[in-house]
């Protein structure tokens, strides 16, 4: 039986009828499929970026935030004072519980690990879902997800904001142009200064227990993964992202920024293969091999060519950390640094870079004089999403595109796991038939308590 078979044949017993289910009960959607008037939404995570996401959907013109959540009492207090007039809930379930057919959209900012429990339970009950980056903590969950988005017909969005740019979708437009005609290589990195000092721990993670703030619920933030003992700055708010337990590291969280444009102008589909160097103290280390991911490390995927692609195979390359790109191709921007987080495609007529969140750039300039940026409208992406769920726009980085993209990422992460081993992807199966060990890491089992969906 493949793990996809797994996956799906435990779904069948559907986690209302486990032990833990009657938590996930929530009622089904009566709303959002005949809105009218404003749309009614819920925030999951409101500190850190889920604060920034409360801003946005707050300034959209048809939706009312109706209740926010969050394990963090303070984040929770500050978002309160931004919408007064919204129910305020600890434990995401109970808000889905409670507010049932009162709400038709949510999002999701939380840790990477929680993703999938609260957008599955969302969308399973017809929300709306609109889940930040990356969709999912494991390929499998992933997989899941979006075969359950597809089923429910729901909208839904991936919180990858620079998509909505001007910069993201010229790029795509070049490229589907044949600006720079058929595409050859494709290099990617984020070498973003100050990243590996604010957002990359070494560990090792504290062994004695320690209470954490009574502002904090641990437990809840902890979630579907395994109830490590707390300790302060290390975990809660922002370094949960160097942990394995909790977060994908470097290349699943800001790789989906910098790979969605490529992506999404390529068409690529599943990868091939995939194999990955890193950062050799941490190779060396089993104790930071267990707990967290590399500082540095450089992700080399074999795809499928497509009708954007000089041959049938196209190589896609991610370099982050201390690991920078080849001087070859640094050697192709003019300018000093090389841009350190950017996507660059190098084509039959030429080069084009995009420095996240930028307008791209053509090389070389002189030979591209004449071509000029498309005529595009502005656009948020937050209330692009809103939009879509009034049927007012075709919404953007939907799960079932962004989806199959996140799987190749975490497929990367996977790799970094399994340094200097050519992986074999057959995405059929859900499986990497060449690695046993590889295989498990495409799933992992939830603490007993959270089981949702065969997880």
């Amino acid at each position: 039986m493949t793990n996809l078979q797994l996956v799906m044949n435990n779904t069948r017993r559907h986690f209302l009828q486990t032990t833990a289910g009657a938590a996930f009960a929530v009622p089904a959607l009566t709303r959002a499929s005949n809105l009218n008037g404003r749309g009614q939404h819920a925030c999951i995570g409101v500190g850190g970026m889920g604060h920034n996401d409360l801003k946005n959907f707050l300034s959209h013109k048809k939706t009312n935030v109706v209740a926010i959540c969050d394990v963090d009492s303070k984040s929770l207090a500050a978002a309160a004072k931004l919408a007064p007039e919204a129910r305020t809930y600890s434990d995401w379930r109970e808000l889905l519980a409670k507010e049932g057919d009162k709400v038709d959209s949510v999002n999701v900012a939380v840790p990477d690990h929680m993703h999938f429990s609260i957008a599955y339970s969302a969308v399973t009950a017809g929300k709306h879902v609109y889940c930040q980056k990356p969709l999912c903590h494991d390929v499998a969950e992933v997989r899941l997800l979006t075969e359950a988005t597809r089923k429910a017909g729901v909208k839904t969005q991936l919180g990858t904001q620079a998509a909505s740019g001007f910069g993201d979708r010229t790029f795509i437009h070049h490229i589907k142009s044949g600006v720079i005609g058929k595409i050859k290589r494709v290099v990617l990195c984020s070498n973003r200064p100050g990243a590996i000092e604010a957002y990359r721990f070494v560990g090792p993670r504290p062994k004695d227990p320690q209470r954490a703030p009574e502002h904090l619920n641990w437990e809840l933030w902890t979630g579907s993964a395994p109830l490590r003992p707390y300790a302060p700055s290390i975990y809660h708010p922002a370094k949960w992202r160097s942990w394995i337990d909790f977060g994908t590291g470097w290349s699943g969280d800001i790789g989906c920024h910098v790979f969605d444009s490529t992506w999404k102008a390529l068409g690529l589909t599943a990868p091939k293969t995939m194999i990955a160097k890193v950062q050799e103290s941490w190779k060396k280390s089993k104790v930071r091999q267990g707990d967290t991911w590399p500082q540095s490390d450089h992700i080399t995927w074999t795809f499928p060519g497509t009708a954007m692609t000089e041959k049938d195979e196209i190589m896609v390359e991610w370099f982050d950390g201390l690991i920078y790109p080849p001087e070859d191709v640094q050697a192709l921007f003019p300018g000093k640094p090389y841009p350190p987080e950017s996507a660059m495609v190098i084509g039959t007529k030429g080069v084009m870079i995009l420095p996240n969140g930028q307008m791209p750039i053509l090389l070389p300039a002189e030979s591209f004089k004449e071509v000029q940026p498309p005529k595009l409208d502005p656009r948020n992406h937050y209330h692009h999403f809103c939009d879509a769920v009034h049927g007012e726009a075709k919404n953007e980085s939907y799960f079932e595109q962004t989806g199959p993209m996140t799987e190749a990422i975490l497929l990367g992460t996977v790799a970094i796991r399994n340094p200097d081993t050519l992986l074999e992807w057959d995405a059929k199966r859900l499986a990497i038939p060449n690695s046993a060990e590889a295989n498990k890491m495409l799933r992992r089992t939830y603490r007993e308590g959270w089981n949702l969906g065969g997880f």
